[in-house]
């Protein structure tokens, strides 16, 4: 569980450091808290640490004696191979207890420098043999020894593979440094910056000794960049060694301002006990080739041994690496003033740490990185909780992070004021208007809006197509993309949230063909009354907006919200699939038999007995009534005349022996539907592929959609067949000839005319105001991590503005489309860089601007002015990309993806908090109520005479959903769709006001019971804790009755108690007593070790499981006896 960082939280936050400073705990008495505890204290003051690269080297006693580089760390473990000379992926470091026991065993008893003085490798050696010499550890000759060891040549692993390559691979690596080359070039001159800077370096250079003559070629003047070059701002303070002796190259991986860790471990000959130095430098220096990579080194650990007990040595180098990259212990390192502090660290990392059985697993398995890194924070938050629960004081319940419900949006609020809510939008995106703006220069937005303008163009052109059918030629194609550049220009240069993509959707359709059907039965003209519907919703849709009536949004659910796009998204992928079946109508016909067949090649057209207003009907919908000779006035068809192809076309009928059909057209319509798709999604998620730099990913993935349709389109003209074609409006003119640009309001039509339109207005509004807003929901929705905040009473008055303009000119109108809007914001998304080795990048984002939409619908204007080159796309390219946006959309649907648990064995279903926390069969019962409605709406839709009544149904939904809360728990519900607002607030107020009548302190709280078998709901007062029965009896349970659990656990006195730390400890001890080692002042209780008559094999004493900070929110029930039981010696 990961906490997202807000407001709310920040709020939190003050307050447990405001409940945490009423406790005062003089620092003497530290040592009786958990060192948990301790570690919070001395973390308390939040001051930023360093990054921290950790490198490990063993001594090598090969042919040449030297330290050499074996493992290092960022955030995750890497190894050199033994065979391969080469680094092993990254890895979770696993470590085993018995490591971790010595490594505290060596913090205990060994040498400890903190805040030491040395600018250089030698003064450091001199300043830990000084201390070791002081401590009495080593004689002279040991001494000696490690000096010696010490001053040894550190060889680092991307030297010896640099050796290797230039004798075995070189040839093998040549591609891949060619391709980091390229990229490079391209990081080193996309600035202007950068080409002065190249500019000077040039004529400095040529001032030196070596540099060329003056009259040299400029091309042999330039250099590539190499491979790892250095940027220009690498200088560090305290930097006194050469930086291009270090692995630059692994250093661009490396966060800015990071600093070294040097762990060295090895095997000697003059020692006859290990000696152990951890040190941590006053000031961070480069020593030398200490690293790998040129930055300051802030600590080293140093482990020298006798031979034969390599193994250990290695293990306990991996346990204080691994150590050093743990998020507190990493602070605690930093920040510890003495030995004590960094026990607590390791006695407070064992007390988090996870066990794996070693007759279960492997321990040379290699994890795999988590796709997410959960924040370690949560570990001292529990520590505070549970030292304000021994003081006394109140603690909050750490409740485990619930599914954010739009309806607490203070957007969706009613303020009570007249134009409050769209006062309040225009406040809150004033601020980011001109960023909206400059946000979009990236690369990433380019390639936004050449994906959207082809996904727009092609329904805009397919709709308009629709629209001159049902409206006979009042609206078609030119009116369509007409009304794209006017309504999505302005609409994305306004709106509250302009990532909304506005298009023409299916309702609408049906709408216009309804509305005009009434005009033709009244025997009035269309185009008149229809600017006055659109007037009246224009001003109904006013008065939602200025009474803050957008409100209602909030009881649109997830339930709602998913039910509705998932239903868009299969629309998109049926369509696509349908519109390549129709292909098979206008396949070619010829006359053609087999050889050696007895069949006769004749094959000709016959009339089928349609009616001549049919036959022109057919013809115009597919743009070929110009093959009818008497166009459409003639009353019958020469079918003698009609070719074989176009017979099936004009409604007539094949006859003959010989008529053979070429499916090539249908079959390479095929490959390019799929081949788009194919190409789409597979190069939109190369971004996480392992080939190429990561730049170059990040480029293909961008340009995913252009790319398909490019490679596509290239292969379709290259092939020749002739495949159905984009075909845009080439001349700027209305459809129809009867009309102009203005529409008169009545232009003969009676005055009554004017207040009917306030009828199917009423329709029209409810068809705006749910397409508009579901959208709307799932766009901004929590998941997304806007930051610019939203605007749905702004975006509905920009959309009143829009209706009304569209409506004068006669265009069609333009609300939000839902599988457009989607795919619009995912191709906009933003992760995080991943520069550590196996970190995966996270999604911070989505770039929030407007030019992606208001470029997208300028170049749908200018479409008409580029229809030469439009028209070599084929149509099944787009029908790709079509079903491309429609499984791209169900992405990320929760409706979607509990479909697919119904097919799925319950040992594979996926670990989501739905999952945790409600029974698998009420999951499915909930699904199953949201597929029957998926159905209805898909019913409701397909039906020509009920689809109007589609936008009414989605009303309905809502009433549905409402329902369900008498066959679903509210526990169900909170984890499988959205809060929603409470028809009966007043209803709620009194039986609120009425508890705290009965006990002001009274809190209600929850019990669950464990294999999912329910909730308990009870009720805690000051005294008692209140249990309703099933019978109507209520249990009342004084609380003095029931034990609190003991949350004091020490992890410093219980580890000092189990016989694996007598046993290291004993031999630590034996060892410094043969080295005439000086023991260590044991003052402290804490770090006390057992008296020696105690028993080797007595058990731990503890009294209770201290919540984890996974599950810190879990109550601990029933656990009133001990777990273990200390053993009592026998009676004598």
């Amino acid at each position: 569980m990961s906490n997202e960082p807000g407001d709310d939280g920040d709020a939190a936050g003050s307050s447990r450091r405001r409940r945490l400073s009423k406790i005062s705990i003089p620092e003497a008495n530290w040592n009786d808290l958990a060192p948990g505890a301790r570690v919070m204290f001395l973390l308390n003051n939040k001051n930023e640490v360093p990054a921290l690269f950790t490198e490990m080297a063993e001594l090598s006693t090969g042919p040449t004696e030297e330290w050499r580089e074996t493992a290092r760390w960022v955030k995750f473990e890497e190894d050199v191979e033994e065979g391969g000379n080469r680094w092993s992926k990254p890895h979770v470091a696993t470590l085993s207890l018995h490591a971790l026991f010595q490594l505290r065993s060596s913090l205990l008893h060994g040498v400890v420098l903190i805040d030491l003085e040395a600018e250089s490798l030698p003064i450091l050696t001199e300043v830990i043999l000084n201390e070791l010499k002081g401590t009495g550890q080593l004689d002279e000759a040991a001494l000696g020894g490690v000096k010696h060891v010490l001053s040894l040549r550190h060889t680092h692993q991307y030297e010896q593979a640099g050796r290797a390559g230039s004798t075995n691979g070189a040839k093998e690596g040549g591609f891949l440094n060619a391709v980091r080359s390229i990229s490079d070039i391209g990081k080193s001159f996309s600035h202007g910056r950068n080409l002065s800077k190249q500019a000077k370096e040039t004529e400095t250079d040529e001032s030196g000794p070596n540099s060329p003559k003056k009259s040299a070629p400029l091309g042999a003047q330039l250099e590539l960049p190499k491979v790892g070059s250095i940027p220009k701002d690498l200088t560090r303070e305290g930097s006194s060694a050469d930086v291009q002796k270090g692995n630059t190259h692994f250093l661009k991986k490396l966060p800015h301002g990071v600093e070294a860790t040097s762990v060295l471990v090895g095997e000697v000959d003059f020692l006859t006990h290990h000696v152990t130095v951890f040190g941590r430098l006053k000031d961070a220096k480069v020593l030398g080739d200490l690293a790998e990579v040129p930055v300051p080194t802030r600590f080293i650990y140093i482990l020298l041994g006798p031979r034969g007990h390599g193994s250990q040595y290695r293990e306990m180098g991996r346990a204080i690496a691994t150590l050093m990259t743990d998020e507190i212990f990493h602070d605690v390192a930093y920040k510890a003033r003495d030995r004590n502090d960094l026990l607590d660290g390791i006695d407070e990392f064992l007390d988090q740490v996870t066990v794996l059985p070693p007759g279960e697993w492997d321990p040379k398995i290699r994890i795999e990185p988590p796709q997410v890194v959960p924040s370690q924070q949560k570990r001292i938050e529990t520590q505070k909780d549970l030292l304000l629960l021994e003081a006394g004081a109140p603690v909050k319940k750490i409740e485990e992070e619930e599914p954010v419900s739009h309806c607490d949006d203070p957007g969706l609020q009613m303020t009570g004021r007249f134009c409050g809510g769209l006062i309040d939008d225009i406040k809150r995106k004033a601020p980011w208007f001109v960023s909206d703006f400059t946000d979009a220069f990236n690369m990433q937005c380019v390639a936004t809006f050449c994906f959207m303008y082809f996904a727009l163009l092609a329904p805009i052109v397919t709709f308009g197509g629709l629209l001159e059918e049902a409206t006979h030629q009042r609206m078609a194609a030119m009116e369509n993309l007409f009304a794209g550049a006017i309504c999505g220009t302005l609409y994305h240069l306004f709106a509250g949230q302009p990532l909304t993509i506005i298009g023409s959707t299916g309702p609408v359709l049906v709408f216009e063909t309804i509305l005009y059907d009434m005009c033709t039965s009244l025997e009035i003209d269309y185009l008149s009354f229809r600017t006055w519907v659109y007037f009246w919703t224009a001003l109904i849709l006013l008065i939602v907006v200025v009474t803050d009536l957008s409100s209602l949004v909030s009881y649109i659910t997830r339930f709602t919200e998913e039910s509705f796009a998932t239903l868009i998204a299969v629309i998109f992928i049926y369509e696509a699939i349908m519109k390549w079946i129709k292909i098979k109508d206008s396949l070619e016909v010829i006359e053609y038999v087999y050889p050696g067949s007895n069949k006769t090649a004749t094959c000709r057209c016959i009339d089928n007995g349609a009616p001549y207003s049919k036959i022109w009907a057919a013809a115009h919908k597919r743009r070929m009534d110009y093959l009818l000779p008497g166009g459409n006035n003639a009353t019958s068809l020469d079918y003698s005349k009609v070719s074989l192809s176009n017979c099936k076309l004009f409604l007539g009928h094949l006859e003959g022996e010989g008529c053979y059909t070429l499916y090539d057209k249908w079959l390479m319509s095929l490959i390019l539907m799929v081949g788009t798709f194919f190409f789409a999604i597979t190069l939109k998620n190369c971004r996480n592929s392992c080939y190429f730099p990561s730049r170059v990913r990040q480029f293909v993935s961008d340009f995913a959609v252009f790319l398909a349709i490019t490679i596509m389109t290239t292969i379709d003209l290259l092939i020749g067949i002739n495949t159905p074609k984009l075909n845009v409006p080439s001349t700027f003119r209305p459809t129809w000839d009867g009309r102009g640009w203005i529409i008169p309001p009545f232009n003969g039509n009676p005055l009554w005319t004017a207040p009917l339109a306030a009828i199917p207005a009423l329709l029209a509004c409810i068809l705006i105001f749910m397409d508009q807003q579901i959208t709307a929901v799932i766009v901004n929705r929590k998941e997304n991590k806007f930051k610019k905040g939203y605007g749905y009473h702004l975006d509905m008055l920009v959309l009143c503005i829009l209706i009304l303009i569209v409506g004068y000119l006669g265009l069609p109108i333009y609300v939000a489309a839902t599988v457009l809007s989607i795919n619009h914001v995912n191709s906009l998304k933003v992760v995080s860089e991943s520069r550590a080795p196996g970190e995966v990048p996270q999604f911070i984002g989505v770039r929030e601007q407007r030019v992606t939409g208001i470029v997208t619908f300028i170049l749908i204007g200018c479409s008409i002015l580029m229809s030469n080159v439009l028209g070599h796309i084929p149509m099944p390219v787009l029908y790709g990309v079509f079903l491309y946006m429609g499984i791209a959309s169900l992405g990320g649907i929760q409706f979607f993806d509990r479909l697919l648990l119904l097919f799925m064995p319950m040992k594979y279903q996926p670990d989501t908090i739905y999952i945790r926390h409600v029974p698998i069969t009420r999951v499915h019962l909930f699904t199953m109520c949201q597929l029957g409605c998926f159905a209805v709406l898909w019913t409701v839709k397909s039906i020509k005479n009920t689809s109007i009544s589609f936008p009414i149904m989605l009303v309905v939904m809502i009433g549905v959903r409402k329902l369900m809360e008498k066959f679903f728990t509210e526990k169900d519900l909170k984890y499988l769709d959205d809060k929603m607002p409470d028809f009966h607030l007043r209803k709620k107020e009194d039986l609120r006001r009425k508890s705290h009548a009965v006990d002001g302190n009274a809190e209600e709280i929850e019990i669950d019971l464990d294999e999912n078998q329910g909730t308990i709901h009870a009720v805690k007062t000051e005294a008692h804790l209140h249990i309703p029965m099933a019978s109507g009896n209520v249990i009342k349970i004084p609380l003095a009755a029931i034990q609190e659990p003991s949350h004091n656990i020490n992890i410093s006195k219980e580890v000092n108690s189990s016989g694996m730390w007598r046993h290291i400890t004993s031999g630590s001890k034996s060892s410094l007593q043969q080295g005439n080692s000086h023991t260590p002042d044991a003052n402290s209780p804490r770090l006390a070790t057992p008296e020696d008559n105690e028993d080797d094999d007595e058990a731990i004493t503890i009294n209770i499981v201290k919540p984890s900070p996974d599950n810190a929110d879990r109550a601990v029930i029933g656990e009133q006896e001990p777990l273990l039981h200390k053993r009592n010696p026998p009676a004598p």
